[in-house]
């Protein structure tokens, strides 16, 4: 069968209420931005649904797209009928179960009927539907309780629609719906997860990763770039601040004691990380850390590297183990990539016995042998600034300064 239509269902959305029309228009405007490759496919809202017009557009290229915006609780491809003649509506309703592939064994109908002109009640449809395929089928049966498929009938003023599959969406919320985040994108597994997971919670975000050339290759920016990339397909666009931090590294390196090396990085990181957000209209930091997996993420280790800025930071992975997180970044299609073996700049220098319990005051100590505030002014003046694309090939750079 040939769908002209996808029926897309909210779940987490319908309990905004009041604001339910604002998380809504940013919906449609993710919808419309994830299938820019489609342009004859339109959006259609009637209250708590939301339809795709086809028009000829792919089903399956689509439906793959979809998947991957954030908002979408499930949906459905869906036979669209304009007529309410109850014949037309039975023989529809049997294509749609004959065209379910592997072929069922039982089945169940599921009728609504928002439009209460229509002349048949909800339950009279489901024993007219399904009668209506058991008369025409001979191997089906009716199972109520555990149905290989649901024949979903919804009688709307608009028409009719049937339907009798349903993918599994992202859920969460509309990204962009609850303002911006930077966050510190390094090669590693955790933070492109972090940055998956507050996307899922309707943030915008930008990443920022600290490049110290040469101690780190080319390559190494090149997998985060990928990395971000990946992330991309469930924001469509993002962008990827690439700081140099070989300077500061060397001077930390220079001046400061080994054991503290890795706070007062992270230090440096979270000041310009605070600058960035500070420019481009970002409330909020997110990060990777994992609470308790490194050294430099222990309770006392956040307290002193958070101690700098003012700017909150989220951490959605801060609960989680290795495992879950590698469990997630296998279902996102990061783990591949963050894998490859090119150091980032957090794992060039890590001292033999780092600082697990470092205190405020005593890395404040530390870093009066060095000019922080040149240190960093310099660092965020010469961030190279890039505009990456799912669908483009080569990352566009830009000057957002």
């Amino acid at each position: 069968m040939q769908y002209e239509h996808i029926l897309i269902r909210y779940g987490e959305l319908a309990l905004k209420k009041r604001n339910r029309g604002e998380f809504e228009t940013q919906l449609v405007r993710n919808i419309k931005k994830s299938l820019k490759a489609h342009p004859k496919v339109q959006v259609e809202r009637v209250y708590g649904r939301m339809y795709l017009v086809l028009n000829g557009e792919p089903y399956e290229q689509v439906e793959a797209k979809l998947k991957k915006v954030f908002g979408i609780h499930s949906f459905s491809p869906t036979r669209f009928l304009q007529t309410f003649d109850l014949e037309a509506i039975q023989h529809a309703a049997l294509e749609a179960v004959l065209d379910v592939d592997p072929a069922p064994r039982t089945f169940k109908a599921v009728v609504k009927r928002p439009n209460k002109q229509f002349p048949h009640r909800s339950q009279e449809m489901n024993h007219l539907i399904g009668g209506y395929i058991l008369r025409n089928t001979d191997e089906l049966k009716v199972d109520v309780h555990k149905p290989d498929v649901e024949v979903r009938v919804e009688i709307r003023v608009e028409g009719v629609f049937i339907s009798c599959r349903t993918i599994r969406g992202m859920g969460g919320l509309p990204t962009g719906s609850s303002g911006k985040a930077m966050l510190m994108l390094s090669g590693g597994i955790d933070s492109p997860v972090a940055g998956w997971m507050t996307m899922k919670r309707g943030v915008r975000i930008e990443g920022v990763h600290f490049h110290s050339y040469p101690f780190t290759s080319e390559r190494a920016k090149q997998k985060v770039i990928d990395l971000a990339r990946i992330l991309t397909q469930y924001s469509g666009g993002m962008k990827l601040h690439v700081v140099p931090f070989t300077e500061i590294q060397t001077q930390i390196r220079q001046h400061c004691p080994e054991h503290y090396t890795i706070t007062i990085m992270r230090r440096f990181m979270m000041r310009i990380t605070e600058r960035l957000a500070q420019k481009h209209g970002a409330l909020a930091i997110a990060t990777g850390e994992s609470l308790g997996q490194v050294a430099s993420q222990t309770m006392e280790s956040m307290y002193t590297i958070n101690h700098v800025i003012n700017t909150p930071v989220l951490r959605p992975v801060v609960a989680m183990d290795k495992e879950e997180i590698m469990t997630i970044s296998r279902q996102i299609e990061t783990y591949e990539t963050s894998i490859l073996p090119y150091e980032d700049c957090c794992t060039v220098f890590v001292p033999k016995s780092p600082v697990t319990r470092p205190k405020p005051e005593i890395a404040e100590e530390f870093e009066r042998v060095l000019d922080v505030e040149r240190l960093v002014e310099e660092a965020v003046a010469a961030v190279e600034s890039i505009w990456i694309d799912p669908v483009a090939e080569e990352p566009e750079h830009q000057d957002f300064f």
